[in-house]
């Protein structure tokens, strides 16, 4: 394949030295740096001898090193208010009404941030306060192959579980309000940012299946108090249930038809936390996290894990998978740490591919429009697919009694997890919530540091004091360390910069979108129960 236009110019007045030192500049120990086969990578398309012909004295690898000397390296680097404006762009803070100046609540309110790595982002988030019952609900959630199944959950999730929770007389009184034609009431207060949307074209399909659900909770009436862990268990089951029976029934507006089959054929995780009073539950399903902050009587902070992954990671999600599955299918349900070596997490919602028998896949994609017909990851079988469903949206469900030393919950999708331990996690919200990161003394963890480190390291503790007050939201400091520390632990602008500034095909390469929200609880509260 002949060489890029764009490229030919560059490469003949010799420019191409520039170049690669301003991509590869960047410290070696740091996530961004990008090695020199990325820059061959981005060149395969031109073959090495058409690159050497342009330059006749040289082939293409001397070239690059031989005239490296042309021009001193640029480091084109975003300024921190243009930082800040990536940052903050998706930041949201909600805080708990007071009654008579008094906060009743055990959430003092939370902060809620994302930052994409996928083109467009395939995380979303949901915060809602329960109006017919007691609590709030607070959620994200990790889309793959698309951010189509991720979108539906964020939307429908909460709903299924407040109807879930909500008593026989009170259903019965929205199901008459709905025969009747009477306004009905509201179930759930929505906390959203602006960019956090809902699909007006699906909202009558989607409360079809709502009511349909609901309705059937009234037949099933058994007199008894609803336990929050059943009804998280069960509005999980029912949505992924009825995303999988929308897309095999199809729809008659082909928008529809066609977004129903693309939520069911894509995929979802889930973490979710449902917060009343003292009593906290989070339902994991995937690998998305709850993690909560505990600070001790001598004011350090630990981590208390309150979900567990659901990948190859987990031992018992192993062993479980295998056992829903013949004897002869132990070498190739779980391959190469993947469901059936291909999907990551284990419980999922949509993904009817690894659900699904193959017959009805295949008659699904043959009656349905030419967009999934013709799409190849629609039609592709699963290897060694012999017992569907290999995969379930059943949740993990953890109860926590809060404690006045519980401080704080972080969710967040695995984008924040892959890049920095749970313990850091909490000591810099901690320190974020308490400012007194600060006073904490330098660690340098075992590196051996001249009097000029250290010297920058005091610097730096400098600026990030400043930065505190910049950022206004815990979950946008927190991101701005999952992006930017270095090998210290510190925010080093220069790398925040560099891995903010990546193109959107490079982005991918070094992190996954990124999804978190802190919520801070009320001790005094907490303390009172």
């Amino acid at each position: 394949m002949p060489a890029p236009t764009q490229l030919l110019p560059l490469i003949r007045n010799c420019e191409i030295g520039r170049i690669y030192n301003t991509v590869c500049c960047c410290h070696h120990k740091h996530l961004c740096c990008l090695s020199p086969h990325l820059v061959h990578n981005h060149l395969r398309c031109a073959p090495q001898k058409k690159l050497a012909t342009l330059c006749p004295k040289e082939n293409f690898h001397q070239f690059i090193h031989a005239r490296s000397y042309v021009s001193t390296p640029q480091r084109f680097y975003l300024t921190p208010p243009q930082v800040n404006s990536i940052l903050k762009a998706n930041e949201y803070s909600f805080k708990v009404p007071e009654f008579d100046g008094k906060n009743v609540s055990s959430i003092l309110g939370f902060d809620s941030n994302q930052l994409p790595a996928n083109a467009p982002i395939e995380d979303r988030r949901s915060a809602a306060t329960c109006l017919q019952t007691r609590g709030m609900l607070l959620g994200v959630f990790d889309g793959h192959a698309g951010c189509a199944c991720s979108q539906a959950v964020s939307e429908r999730l909460f709903y299924y579980i407040a109807v879930s929770l909500l008593p026989h007389e009170t259903l019965l009184e929205i199901e008459n309000a709905v025969e009747s034609g009477r306004a009905l009431l509201p179930i759930l207060q929505w906390h959203k940012h602006p960019n956090d949307y809902f699909s007006k074209e699906a909202s009558k399909l989607y409360f079809n299946s709502l009511r349909t659900y609901w309705q059937e909770l009234i037949d099933l009436n058994t007199g008894e108090t609803t336990d929050v862990k059943e009804a998280l268990i069960n509005a999980f089951k029912r949505l992924d249930n009825d995303i999988s029976l929308e897309a095999q029934v199809g729809d008659p507006n082909s928008f529809l038809n066609y977004l129903v089959l693309r939520v069911a054929f894509s995929g979802a995780t889930a973490c979710v936390a449902h917060v009343d009073g003292v009593d906290l539950h989070i339902a994991n399903t995937g690998d998305s996290r709850a993690m909560l902050g505990v600070q001790e009587e001598d004011g350090s902070w630990s981590a208390v894990t309150l979900s567990y992954d659901h990948n190859a990671q987990n031992e018992s999600e192993i062993e479980r998978v295998k056992l829903e599955h013949p004897k002869s299918e132990e070498k190739s349900v779980v391959k190469q740490d993947r469901l059936l070596g291909l999907l990551m997490p284990f419980r999922a919602f949509g993904d009817v591919k690894f659900k699904w028998s193959i017959e009805l896949q295949k008659r699904v994609i043959e009656s349905g429009p030419d967009q999934l017909n013709d799409n190849e990851y629609t039609k592709f079988i699963p290897p060694n697919y012999h017992t569907p469903p290999y995969l379930t949206a059943e949740p993990e469900v953890i109860h926590h009694k809060l404690r006045p030393q519980d401080k704080f919950l972080v969710l967040a999708t695995d984008g924040l997890w892959e890049t920095m331990h749970r313990q850091d996690v909490v000591r810099i919200v901690g320190e974020y919530l308490t400012g007194v990161h600060h006073q904490q003394p330098i660690a340098v963890g075992g590196y051996k540091v001249t009097l000029g480190q250290m010297h920058g390291l005091l610097t730096e503790r400098r600026a990030r004091i400043s930065s505190v007050f910049e950022d206004q939201n815990a979950a946008t400091h927190l991101i701005r360390h999952a992006v930017g520390n270095n090998e210290f632990g510190a925010v080093d602008h220069e790398r925040l910069s560099k891995m903010l500034s990546l193109p959107e095909e490079l982005a991918r390469m070094y992190r996954d979108d990124i999804t978190i929200i802190v919520v801070q609880f009320n001790s005094h509260i907490v303390g009172a129960y």
